[in-house]
């Protein structure tokens, strides 16, 4: 499980994660007391919910997707996602991570 930090401005509104997970993975999400799940490539699910102010994520990998392509189309689909839905790049997460992790 992963947690994001949503950038000011970025609401931590599960309504607004939903909307943004439509655009991302199109296909069934189920919707279960504040919490969003999915599939989508090559992750076999995706569970996101909010927390704390904050964006968590759990994903299970689906370990019979062996297409590179699928793989890299999946994993483009998921940083496009947290990006739209935290306001913060790739590069942001990690560096927010590092801060996390080193008590600043």
């Amino acid at each position: 499980m992963q947690q994001y930090k949503l950038k000011r401005g970025f609401k931590p509104d599960i309504d607004r994660i939903y909307s943004v997970m439509t655009e991302c993975f199109p296909g069934e999400i189920s919707r279960n007391e504040g919490v969003l799940e999915t599939s989508y490539g090559a992750m076999s699910k995706i569970i996101i919910w909010i927390e704390n102010k904050m964006l968590s994520v759990d994903t299970v990998s689906d370990k019979t997707v062996t297409n590179d392509e699928t793989v890299l189309q999946t994993n483009k689909a998921f940083r496009d996602f947290l990006y739209k839905a935290t306001g913060y790049t790739a590069k942001e997460r990690v560096k927010n991570a590092k801060k996390d992790v080193s008590g600043e």
